[in-house]
C-alpha cells in the first residue's frame, strides 16, 4: 500500500487502540461470555466425519458411480464385516450361523445381518459346486469309507472312534487316508496335552483336503447414532458380547475380527480424537513455554494465551456453524490456529512492549502499536486467509472445508488481537521491554555475508528444484491407519488373498445378459481373477453331478440315516476306549509311525499314565464334536436337486439383482493386492473396460486424481491471490517479490526434504505447499512494511520485528510439529512435512529475506510513526 494509504489505515488502528483501551472492561467482559455461549454451541453441534470418500466432492464422476451403486444395492453400504477363523470349517461355520443367529431381529441395533452360503438351499446344493472331477473323486472316498462311516453314525462318540481306527487297521487298505486320519487325531491330543485348544475336523477327512479353514463372515449393517462421536460403539459392542457368550475366543481354538467400512472408520475416529486432543495439548504447552521464553513476562503470556483460546473457541464455533462437521483434515483446523494464531499476539504485544521501553505511557504503546503493526497484522491475515481460501473452489472437499475453517479463523484472530488484546493490555500493562544485543549481531552477519547468502540459496533452490519429478504420493488411505488396529490389521491379511480380498470393484450392468458379455470382457483381462454375476451360482454341469450325487445317495443313504447325536458316555466307558487307542496295532510304514505318535500323545496326557476323566472327556469332545454335523450335512447334500435361477434364495438373489433388472458384476483382482502399483493397474483396467464400475480400487485411485488435481489447482489459487494481494497493498513488484522469494525457496526445499527423507505425499500432507503460502507469507510482510517504517534493513533488524518473527514461526513450528507427535499416521505426516516447510521459511525469512533486502533499494520514505 502507498504511505498515505498505509498512513490512514494507521491512524484508523490507533483510534481504534483508543476506543478498546477506554471500553476495556465492557469488551473483556463481552468477548467472554461469547466465548461461553461460543463453547457450549461448540461441544453441542460439532461432530467428526471420517469417511476419507466424503472429503472428495460427489459431483466427481466416481462419486456419483459409487453413490448410483449404493443406492442399487444399499446391503453393502455402512458395512460391519465380522470375520471368524478357526482350526476346523465347521467350528467356524457353527460359530458364524449361532452369531448371525442372535444378532438377527434386533432392530434397534442393526439394520441387517447375512451369513454368506449361510441359506439352507446352499447346506443342500453344495456337492454341485464342486467339479465333477472333485465330486468324483469324492464319491470314491465315501464308498471306501463306507463301512466306517456306518459306525461313526451309530456311535459318534470316542468308543466308535476307537472302534472304527480298529476296524481300519485290521482290514488293511487305503493307508494314506488311515495315516492321515491318525496323525490329525494325534495332533489334536498332542494340543489338549499342551493346553492348546485343538478339534478334528471330519469334513477335511472325508474330502481329502487340509485342515486349514477358510475363515467365514458374517455381514452387519448397524444402526448408527449419528448423535454419537462414535455412530457404531453400541453395535460393535453388541456383537463382540455375543461374540464372547458363544464361546468364540481363544479358548475355543476360534477368533473373532472386525473390519469393514464402520469399523475402520470408528477406530479411524478413535486414533483421530485421540491424536487431535494430543496434539492441541501438546502444542499449547510448547507455544506457552516458548512465549514465556519470547516475551518474557508472566502477565504477558496469560494475555496471549487468553485471547488464543478466545479465538479458538470461536473459530470452531464458525466450523460447527458453517460446515457442521470436522474432516480427517479439517480436524486439523485447531493446531493450525494455535500456530498461526499466536503470531498476532506475539507481534502486537512485543510491538507494545518496544514502545513502553520508550517512556511512553500504555495509551500511547498502544496508539503506536496498532499503527505501526496493524497493517502487517491485517494484510498477513488477508495474504493467509486467500491462502487457505484457494481450497474452496476445489473437488477436494476435505481440503475445501480446512480452508474455509482456517482462512476465517485468520480473521477472528486478527479481530481477537486488534480488540480483546489491547484490552487485557490495557487493564494489565505489560513491563517495558529489555534491550537485546542479539538482533544487531544478527544484522551485522547478513550484512557482511550477504552475496554468499543469496548465492547459496539460488543453489540450494535450484537443486531442490531437480529432485520434484521424485516426490512420491501415497494414494491408498489405508496407509494413513495405524496398522496395529484390529480392523486394518484384518482388512490387510484380507487383501493378500484373492478370494477374500475387500479390493474388489462393482459394475450395474442393464440386465443379466449384459452382465454376463460383460463379465467376459473383464475376465479377459489379465489384471482380473473373476467377473462374477447371478447366473455364475447356477451349477455346471448338474446332470452328470447328479447322477454321481444319486450313486453316492445309494451306498451312503443307509449308512447315514442311523446318525445320532453324540450320547455321554460313562467315565469307565470312555476310558475302555481311550486304553482301547492306546494298545491298537500298529500295521506297518506310514501308519505305523502315526500309530506310535498317537499312543505317545495320550501317554503324555495330564503326564500322568491314567489321565484324568476330566481330561478325556474333553479329548472325547475335540475328537468327535462336529462328526454328528459333518454327517448331518452330507446327508443333507445327498438329497441335491437341479438348481435355475429361479431357485437361488431370495436374500441372495436380491444381493446380486436389482427389482428393476439391473445385475451386479463383482470384479476381483488376480493375485493379492499388496501394494499401491498393482492396485492402480487393476482398478483402471476395470474402469477402462466398465466406466462406470465402483469399489475401493476406483474409490481410492480417483480420488487420488481429484486430490492430485486439488493440490495443484489450490497451489496455483493460493499464489496468484497473494501476490495480487501483496502487490495491490504494497504497490511495489520488488517488495512483492522479496515476501514471496523466501515461499518458493521454503516449497523446493521442502519437497527435496520429502525425497531425500523418504515421505511420501498423501491424502492428509498434500495440504502442506499450498498451506506454506499462506503460513509463510507473514514474517516477510512484517519485515518489509518495518523496513518502510525504518527506511534501513539494520535498523530493521535490531527492532523487536525479527523477534516477533522468530518466535511468531518457532510457535508455529511447535504447534505442528506436535501433529507429529499425535500417534495419527495422516495427522503425523501432516505435522513432519509442515514442521519441515516452517523451518525452511524461518530460515528463508530471517537469513535469506534479510540479505535480499540489503541487496535492494532503500524502502522509500518513512511512514510516520
Amino acid at each position: 500500500m502507498g504511505v498515505a494509504a498505509s498512513s490512514l489505515y494507521g491512524r484508523a488502528l490507533a483510534g481504534w487502540m483508543d476506543i478498546v483501551r477506554r471500553r476495556a472492561p465492557v469488551v473483556v467482559l463481552v468477548a467472554l461470555a461469547s466465548t461461553a455461549v461460543a463453547l457450549v454451541y461448540t461441544l453441542d453441534t460439532l461432530v467428526i466425519n471420517t469417511s476419507t470418500t466424503d472429503m472428495i466432492s460427489p459431483d466427481v464422476p466416481f462419486r456419483r458411480n459409487d453413490l448410483a451403486f449404493d443406492r442399487a444395492f444399499p446391503q453393502f453400504d455402512d458395512l460391519i464385516v465380522a470375520v471368524i477363523d478357526g482350526a476346523t470349517a465347521e467350528g467356524v461355520e457353527a460359530a458364524a450361523k449361532q452369531l448371525a443367529d442372535r444378532l438377527r431381529n434386533q432392530e434397534a441395533l442393526f439394520r441387517s445381518v447375512y451369513l454368506p452360503g449361510g441359506e439352507l438351499f446352499f447346506r443342500r446344493s453344495g456337492l454341485l459346486y464342486l467339479d465333477v472331477e472333485e465330486l468324483s473323486e469324492l464319491a470314491d472316498r465315501l464308498a471306501a469309507a463306507e463301512p466306517l462311516l456306518a459306525t461313526l453314525a451309530e456311535d459318534p462318540s470316542l468308543r466308535g472312534l476307537a472302534e472304527v481306527l480298529d476296524l481300519a487297521l485290521e482290514q488293511g487298505g487305503a493307508e494314506d487316508n488311515l495315516a492321515v486320519t491318525l496323525r490329525r487325531i494325534a495332533a489334536v491330543v498332542e494340543a489338549e496335552g499342551l493346553g492348546r485348544p485343538g478339534a478334528l475336523s471330519w469334513q477335511a477327512l472325508l474330502q481329502g483336503t487340509e485342515e486349514s479353514a477358510a475363515p467365514r463372515f458374517v455381514l452387519v449393517q448397524p444402526v448408527l447414532d449419528y448423535g454419537s462421536l462414535k455412530p457404531a460403539a453400541a453395535a460393535i459392542a453388541h456383537i463382540r458380547g455375543v461374540a464372547a457368550e458363544l464361546g468364540i475366543d481363544a479358548a475355543n481354538g476360534l477368533r473373532l475380527r472386525l473390519t469393514g467400512s464402520v469399523p475402520l472408520d470408528q477406530e479411524e475416529l478413535e486414533s483421530v480424537e485421540l491424536g487431535g486432543r494430543k496434539a492441541g495439548w501438546i502444542s499449547l504447552v510448547l507455544v506457552t513455554v516458548l512465549l514465556v521464553a519470547g516475551l518474557g513476562a508472566a502477565r504477558l503470556v496469560a494475555i496471549v494465551v487468553a485471547t488464543l483460546l478466545m479465538g479458538l473457541i470461536w473459530t470452531a464455533a464458525f466450523a460447527a456453524l458453517a460446515v457442521g462437521q470436522l474432516n480427517l483434515i479439517s480436524v486439523a483446523f485447531a493446531v493450525l490456529f494455535i500456530g498461526l494464531g499466536v503470531d498476532f499476539g506475539i507481534h502486537m504485544s512485543l510491538r507494545c512492549r518496544e514502545e513502553l521501553a520508550g517512556g511512553v505511557d500504555i495509551a500511547s504503546a498502544l496508539r503506536r502499536a496498532g499503527r505501526g503493526v496493524g497493517g502487517a497484522l491485517s494484510l498477513s491475515a488477508v495474504a493467509a486467509a486467500a491462502g487457505f481460501y484457494a481450497f474452496l473452489p476445489t473437488d477436494y472437499r476435505g481440503l475445501a472445508e480446512l480452508g474455509l475453517i482456517s482462512g476465517t479463523g485468520m480473521f477472528i484472530a486478527l479481530a481477537v488481537n486488534l480488540s480483546v488484546l489491547p484490552a487485557l493490555l490495557a487493564l494489565f500493562p505489560p513491563p517495558a521491554a529489555r534491550g537485546n544485543a542479539r538482533e544487531p549481531l544478527l544484522a551485522r552477519a547478513v550484512e557482511r555475508h550477504r552475496r554468499a547468502i543469496v548465492a547459496a540459496a539460488v543453489v540450494l533452490g535450484l537443486g531442490g528444484a531437480a529432485t520434484l519429478p521424485y516426490v512420491r504420493f501415497d494414494f491408498n488411505p489405508i496407509n494413513l491407519k495405524d496398522p496395529s488396529t484390529e480392523s486394518v490389521a484384518t482388512f490387510l491379511d484380507l487383501a493378500s488373498d484373492p478370494d477374500t480380498s475387500p479390493y474388489t470393484t462393482d459394475v450395474v450392468a442393464a440386465n443379466l445378459d449384459a452382465a454376463a458379455a460383460l463379465s467376459e470382457r473383464l475376465e479377459a483381462l489379465p489384471e482380473v481373477e473373476r467377473a462374477v454375476t447371478l447366473a455364475a451360482f447356477v451349477p455346471t454341469q448338474q446332470q452328470e453331478k447328479l447322477a454321481l450325487i444319486d450313486d453316492m445317495a445309494l451306498f451312503l443313504t443307509p449308512a447315514l440315516t442311523a446318525t445320532t447325536e453324540p450320547g455321554t458316555l460313562a467315565p469307565e466307558a470312555r476310558r475302555a476306549a481311550f486304553e482301547r487307542m492306546r494298545g491298537m496295532p500298529t500295521g506297518e510304514g506310514e501308519v505305523a509311525a502315526a500309530a506310535v505318535r498317537l499312543a505317545r500323545a495320550l501317554d503324555d496326557l495330564d503326564g500322568l499314565a491314567t489321565p484324568s476323566d476330566e481330561t478325556l472327556a474333553r479329548i472325547e469332545a475335540r475328537l468327535v464334536e462336529h462328526l454328528p454335523r459333518t454327517l448331518a450335512r452330507l446327508r443333507r447334500a445327498l438329497s441335491a436337486e437341479e438348481v435355475t435361477l429361479a431357485d437361488l434364495p431370495e436374500e441372495f438373489r436380491r444381493r446380486w439383482l436389482t427389482e428393476d433388472g439391473r445385475a451386479r458384476v463383482q470384479v476381483t483382482p488376480a493375485g493379492g493386492i499388496s501394494d499401491n502399483s498393482a492396485l492402480r493397474r487393476f482398478a483402471e483396467a476395470v474402469l477402462f473396460a466398465a466406466p462406470t464400475a465402483t469399489g475401493t480400487p476406483i474409490i481410492v485411485t480417483e480420488a487420488s486424481k481429484a486430490v492430485v488435481a486439488a493440490f495443484r489447482e489450490a497451489t496455483l489459487i493460493a499464489f496468484v491471490l497473494i501476490a495480487a494481494i501483496l502487490l495491490a497493498v504494497l504497490r511495489r513488484f520488488s517488495e512483492m517479490v522479496l515476501v514471496l522469494a523466501p515461499l518458493a525457496l521454503a516449497g523446493v526445499l521442502t519437497a527435496a526434504a520429502s525425497v531425500a527423507l523418504g515421505l511420501a505425499f498423501n491424502f492428509a500432507n498434500v495440504i502442506v505447499l499450498p498451506l506454506l503460502l499462506g503460513l509463510g507469507v507473514a514474517g516477510g510482510i512484517h519485515l518489509v512494511l518495518r523496513r518502510r517504517q525504518e527506511r534501513d534493513g539494520a535498523a530493521v533488524l535490531a527492532s523487536s520485528t525479527p523477534r516477533a518473527v522468530l518466535f511468531s514461526a518457532l510457535t508455529t513450528v511447535a504447534s505442528f510439529g506436535s501433529l507429529a507427535l499425535s500417534g495419527h499416521r495422516g495427522m503425523t505426516s501432516m505435522g513432519q512435512l509442515l514442521t519441515i516447510a516452517l523451518a525452511f521459511t524461518l530460515l528463508a525469512t530471517l537469513v535469506v529475506l534479510p540479505s535480499l533486502m540489503a541487496r535492494s533499494a532503500s524502502g522509500g520514505e518513512a511512514e510516520p510513526p
